[in-house]
């Protein structure tokens, strides 16, 4: 409306939008709601008979004398008699009369369309051109007229109202379909509506007509679209019969594009006038909407696209598979091969479709999109994807992923017999892609993949060791995959050195080929093996150095971002930086939708249940963590922290011992199993429910059995040297010989957890969920001895978690992240404190000067500094001196 009423310095108010945009209702509701006062409004509505010059004007000058009853109108009409063709003569005297009127005169001519007659458009053009101040002319129209919009838009002459203007809503269309259609819609039924109508009015009004009535208002909004009966009557009525033959064939033929663009227009029509056709059609306002500035790519509006292709489907169903593969072969001349792959499997040519898919697939894999990859391959039929042996081996990794382990094995066998019946000397019938030639070392590494989901350790290195086998020195992708899953081998045997070792070279691998993607995502492994082998901090910096290189990568990195993300969340719960926490888990579920990520979805919930669990919620905890379980599909990684475990201990330490009992019955899990490092986290999660059990019943005996069983678990780690593990076993052995009544040897296990692990303050979660009795162990680790420094701080902690009323959880308690220094590194930055030189340092440490040196760099570099000064004042801030 304010847009109209600026028209009033305007030489032409155009209103120019596609049938059904309401554009003759919104200059009703405008004339009928003026402000400007007196205003003298002609209306003049036009049909096809007005079309002949003559016709034209008598009924203009008719409808201006009503509106102006002083206007000459009989004169005018005697001289438009005797010429009927309107001459300059005639338009001069009607103009000189108009500019005499003391009023303001409005002209509306509604539906111009209609009139196309060339005498009629140079009429009105020099109208337009000589109007007198006072005059004002405004053409509804659903196609734009033949004037000089061009310059008149330049001189801001000319006011124009179009169907984005015209468009309703989300907010409209709900309070329009409420009232309508009697039904009070949820904001997801509008946003469908929204989606398929692009706010065009007249398809809301035929949505509230099919809904009047209608018990199952969602289930018919799913499927609305151009096949409902009133739309398709409208349309049909109001457009397609509205045009020309050529263009209702072009209108149709063209309408198998999902966007279009003149060439590919005329190498699916056959025609040549594709570039010429496309604006024609813009212009004429028939719901074509531009893709780009430069008005070179368009789509249909949804709704009138749907009915174009119904009609050609009733019309003329014999020529869509010639249509498509016309378009097939344009999009795969141009590469766009999305396109092409597309209007294949719509031609159902399916052998096509194949060939495409198969040259498609490194970008698919570099880019990460299996969903559209899963897409197609599901499009195929059963015997097409068994011919392809690169296809099958893709089908099998996808149905991996999606859970399915059963499938995956025939789908890996059919490769592999499809490559064997090409005789030896012949060509394969298939792409000579770098995917065909790596295929045996490919279905290598998809065994492996498929042991290690199945916990089959050895089967697992067994197939990557043949995968390395089979690759060439320069298959930098497939040696990257074996190394991987010999890595995971190892981690999942426990050998974390070794897989530490391993995993790195596979990412180097990934790195020489150029993956960037994987090479990145195969961080939050490695960051897990760094965790076990007792170095958060280790795996802070790769996280953090991944994110960078991640976030500079835009979209097509989202999904590795969001992993990213969740690994940093996990750590900054452990530490009880809370806030940071759940700042990563925001950034990981917006960055997860907007990668539509299913896979590894399960982690979040994971992780957000272990901040809510930190944050003194163990339910909500409890909720998230079922969440998981519904996401959980084994995988990749070995499973060496089942969800179900984690549940447990929330249980154990709420108290409620009767479903931590179901779990381990469940599970299998007993003191008098064997050490395994992928049961590891079960049998410590079991030795927890043993100590709650004690606690409760006051009754020792099965404290012998859960320390034999810690005594297995603390040689495996030791001997794999995996200090992180070692830690938690450490914590657990000093509980239970404190639940046996020996408090010293209970001390001496603690201190001696606390000097030999690495980082001990990384792990600030693990100390306080065991609550009360490890707070008053820590309170009782002398504090000038050895450990003594950590075992003051984790106290002051626990404290805290004992002065909000808690035994494991306290709400606001804060723990930055920074890597701990050890005992002699913290004895280096005291006497860093002081006056002391660098070599008197070393004489009264009794070391040399390159030693001292050596913790000194050690010291900057986990404090993130770079020099004496700067690590001092933030060691003082820390309270670490």
């Amino acid at each position: 409306m304010e847009r109209l009423e600026s028209g009033a310095e305007a030489r032409l108010i155009l209103v120019s939008a596609p049938a059904g945009f309401g554009k003759t209702t919104v200059l009703a509701a405008w004339l009928h709601e003026v402000t400007v006062s007196p205003r003298c409004v002609a209306w003049l509505s036009l049909d096809t008979a007005d079309n002949e010059p003559s016709t034209f004007w008598t009924y203009v000058l008719t409808a201006l004398q009503r509106a102006v009853p002083s206007l000459g109108a009989r004169g005018l009409l005697e001289l438009l008699a005797a010429t009927p063709v309107p001459s300059e003569l005639l338009l001069t005297t009607l103009l000189n009369e108009l500019g005499a009127v003391p009023e303001d005169v409005w002209l509306v001519l509604d539906d111009y369309h209609l009139v196309g007659d060339p005498g009629v458009g140079q009429g009105v053009a020099f109208l337009l051109e000589h109007l007198p101040p006072n005059v004002h002319v405004v053409l509804s129209t659903r196609a734009d007229p033949d004037l000089p919009l061009a310059r008149w838009r330049a001189r801001r002459e000319l006011v124009e109202i179009r169907a984005k203007d015209l468009r309703f809503t989300s907010a409209e269309i709900a309070v329009y379909l409420d009232e309508a259609s009697g039904n009070e819609l949820t904001p997801g039924d509008v946003e469908v509506l929204e989606e398929r109508t692009e706010g065009w009015i007249a398809a809301l009004q035929l949505a509230a007509l099919s809904l009047q009535g209608r018990a199952d208002v969602n289930g018919f909004i799913t499927r609305f679209a151009g096949d409902d009966r009133y739309i398709v009557d409208y349309l049909i009525e109001e457009v397609l019969t509205q045009q020309p033959a050529a263009v209702r064939d072009f209108l149709m033929q063209s309408a198998v594009l999902d966007r279009l663009t003149g060439p590919l227009c005329d190498a699916v029509t056959g025609r040549q006038d594709g570039t010429e056709m496309l604006p024609a059609l813009e212009r004429a306002n028939l719901f074509l909407v531009a893709l780009d500035d430069r008005r070179e790519w368009y789509r249909y509006h949804h709704l009138f696209a749907d009915v174009l292709r119904a009609r050609m489907l009733s019309d003329h169903p014999d020529q869509l598979p010639l249509l498509h593969q016309r378009a097939s072969q344009w999009c795969e001349d141009h590469d766009l091969t999305e396109d092409a792959v597309t209007h294949a499997l719509a031609a159902r040519d399916f052998d096509r479709a194949a060939h495409l898919i198969e040259r498609a697939v490194p970008a698919i894999r570099r880019h990460r999109q299996e969903a559209v990859m899963y897409g197609w391959l599901q499009a195929l039929p059963d015997d097409t994807l068994r011919r392809s042996p690169v296809l099958s081996v893709f089908y099998g990794d996808l149905l991996m992923h999606s859970g399915d382990l059963v499938a995956v094995g025939p789908r890996l066998d059919d490769a592999e017999r499809a490559l064997a019946a090409v005789p030896d000397g012949e060509a394969p019938p298939w792409p000579d892609t770098e995917e065909l030639r790596t295929l045996p070392a490919t279905i290598a590494i998809y065994r492996a993949s498929l042991a290690q989901a199945r916990g089959d350790t050895a089967a697992t290195a067994e197939h990557a060791q043949r995968a390395l086998h089979l690759a060439g020195p320069d298959d930098h992708l497939a040696r990257g995959g074996a190394a991987g899953f010999l890595g995971l081998a190892a981690w999942a045997e426990g050998d974390v050195r070794s897989a530490l070792e391993t995993f790195a070279q596979a990412v180097a691998s990934l790195h020489a080929a150029g993956n960037l993607l994987d090479e990145l995502s195969s961080t939050i492994p490695l960051a897990d093996m760094w965790c076990a082998s007792g170095r958060p901090s280790k795996a802070r910096r790769l996280y953090a150095r991944a994110l960078s290189a991640v976030e500079s990568g835009g979209d097509a990195f989202a999904r590795a971002a969001a992993g990213l993300h969740v690994g940093l969340s996990e750590l900054d719960a452990q530490v009880g930086d809370l806030e940071s926490a759940k700042r990563h888990l925001d950034a990981a579920a917006a960055l997860a939708d907007r990668a539509g990520m299913n896979e590894g979805r399960f982690r979040w919930f994971v992780a957000r249940a272990l901040v809510a669990r930190a944050d003194g919620e163990p339910e909500a905890a409890i909720a998230f963590l079922d969440q998981a379980v519904e996401l959980y599909r084994p995988g990749f990684s070995p499973e060496v922290r089942p969800i179900t475990a984690i549940k447990a201990r929330i249980w154990i330490a709420q108290g409620n011992l009767a479903e931590a009992a179901d779990w381990a019955r469940d599970r299998g899990v007993s003191v008098t199993d064997d050490a395994s490092y992928v049961r590891e986290f079960d049998h410590l999660t079991l030795v927890r429910l043993v100590l709650a059990r004690c606690r409760a019943h006051q009754d020792t005996t099965s404290l012998v059995q859960a320390a034999t069983l810690l005594d297995r678990l603390g040689g495996s780690a030791r001997t794999a040297q995996r200090a992180g593990s070692l830690l938690e076993i450490r914590l657990l052995q000093a509980l239970v010989q404190d639940a046996q009544g020996r408090r010293a040897r209970a001390l001496d296990t603690l201190v001696h957890a606390l000097e030999l692990a690495p980082e001990p303050e990384g792990y600030l979660r693990l100390f306080l969920d065991e609550g009360a009795a490890m707070v008053s162990l820590l309170r009782d680790v002398k504090p000038d001895g050895p450990g003594g420094h950590q075992a003051r701080r984790l106290a002051s902690v626990g404290a805290a978690v004992e002065a909000a009323g808690a035994t494991n959880t306290v709400k606001g308690i804060t723990y930055k992240a920074t890597e701990s220094l050890s005992d002699r590194e913290l004895q280096v930055l005291r006497l860093l404190d002081s006056e002391l030189t660098g070599p008197q340092i070393a004489r009264e440490l009794f070391v040399s000067h390159n030693t001292v040196r050596t913790h000194t760099q050690h010291i900057f570099t986990k404090l993130a500094v770079t020099n004496r000064r700067s690590a001092v004042l933030l060691a003082r801030e820390r309270g670490l001196i």
